[in-house]
């Protein structure tokens, strides 16, 4: 459903606000209040979440299943077997975070609780891959709570050692189910996750991602978490991180062209400066027309403008020689806007203010989607600040934008 939207007042100081010509009034775009895609995450993460809250595992793994040898997703290419599994065990793990964001004792009853409560239920049903995976991706989130978002060179011995028993837990959770489910994305990807969440990551790593990204080519998710995955941060190297977009590429080009290469710096050069002061330029470029071309509908556009427009040029400022690559790939904003955006999808814009962080967890869909509405705005009445001060309107329909 498409709702029109006009924007509000722009506080760039190129637009001062004037009680004559206000930018609100010249500058209108429809809005897409929800998609399917975002509509299928939610129902997955709420069914998910319902099944175990009514002890129902047998239909929980019976549905991951089925998503899994569909290879469904939901918004961002998030797989619907996984965001199953993630309602499954949330009441676990946001137990899990809430405790340690309030500082409460290592030995704390809450910590352990639910993950026992699971590993009963995996008990249960002994032998069930999916159930299997439920309780090893728990221990991963754990583990990663214990972690935190910070380098892994800063961790205490406690949170060193907490995180690594979570990750081995899960290790002998899914390393019988590798070998008898190979066609399992689901499986494949809680294997990734698995090597690179490790304080000391597996030199497997890119292995486990190859093998992955060749099982499900069109999910660009995988490629997008491997480049992330391979930064120093996460014990990798910009070496291995070229390597491995260079070789991605040429193993998707059939699927992706040359995009193969900018779906993995896609994240690590908004995350890492010396990512982005590497990045190949022209082929980095070459991949986001090619991402256009091989997926041009809006959600599309909307992910590639709301990149260029908000979260490159957030690094804006932090390393002399990133700041020339970002001001290089940020000029492709004009053109993804004026050519090819007709409505807006606001929370793919929220997302981007916040880096695309996959890991963060809404507490208001709405106020985020919102502020998704409020940063799109802004950025759009700043992209064509020349114009509205001009007196001109802007205007996006079906057909293309329209200045007058």
């Amino acid at each position: 459903m498409l709702a029109r939207l006009t924007a509000r007042p722009d506080p760039h100081p190129a637009l001062p606000p004037s009680p004559l010509i206000r930018a609100e009034d010249r500058l209108s775009i429809p809005v897409a209040e929800r998609n399917a895609e975002e509509l299928a995450g939610l129902d997955a993460l709420k069914r998910g979440r319902h099944l175990a809250r009514q002890e129902m595992w047998a239909e929980l793994s019976v549905e991951m299943r089925a998503a899994d040898q569909t290879r469904a997703t939901a918004h961002g290419g998030m797989p619907v077997a996984e965001l199953l599994a993630l309602g499954a065990h949330s009441d676990v793990t946001l137990a899990v975070d809430h405790a340690l964001a309030e500082d409460v004792d290592p030995d704390d009853p809450r910590l352990v609780a639910g993950i026992r409560a699971l590993e009963a239920v995996l008990d249960e049903h002994d032998g069930d891959p999916m159930i299997a995976l439920v309780v090893a991706q728990a221990h991963m989130e754990i583990g990663g709570a214990w972690r935190g978002t910070g380098w892994d060179t800063t961790l205490s011995q406690l949170n060193r050692e907490r995180c690594a028993a979570h990750f081995e837990r899960a290790a002998e959770i899914l390393t019988p189910l590798l070998h008898a489910e190979p066609d399992s994305t689901a499986l494949a990807s809680a294997r990734c996750t698995l090597l690179a969440g490790r304080p000391a990551p597996d030199t497997n790593l890119a292995d486990a991602y190859e093998a992955l990204i060749d099982l499900d080519p069109e999910n660009p998710r995988h490629m997008r978490a491997l480049g992330t995955h391979l930064l120093p941060r996460r014990s990798g190297n910009y070496d291995a991180l070229e390597l491995e977009a260079r070789r991605t590429a040429a193993r998707t080009q059939e699927t992706w062209g040359a995009a193969g290469y900018t779906w993995v710096y896609f994240d690590a050069i908004t995350q890492d400066e010396e990512a982005c002061a590497r990045v190949d330029v022209a082929f980095f470029l070459d991949g986001l027309r090619d991402i256009l071309q091989r997926r041009p509908g809006q959600e599309t556009v909307n992910l590639l403008a709301a990149y260029c427009a908000i979260a490159l040029p957030a690094g804006l400022g932090l390393h002399e020689e990133a700041d020339l690559v970002r001001v290089q790939l940020c000029e492709a904003e004009d053109w993804l806007i004026r050519n090819h955006l007709t409505e807006l999808h606001p929370l793919i814009w929220a997302h981007a203010t916040e880096g695309f962080d996959t890991t963060a967890r809404l507490t208001s869909p709405r106020r985020f989607a919102a502020r998704g509405r409020t940063d799109a705005l802004q950025a759009l009445a700043a992209h064509f600040r020349a114009e509205l001060r001009r007196g001109q309107h802007i205007t996006f329909t079906p057909t293309g934008l329209h200045c007058a």
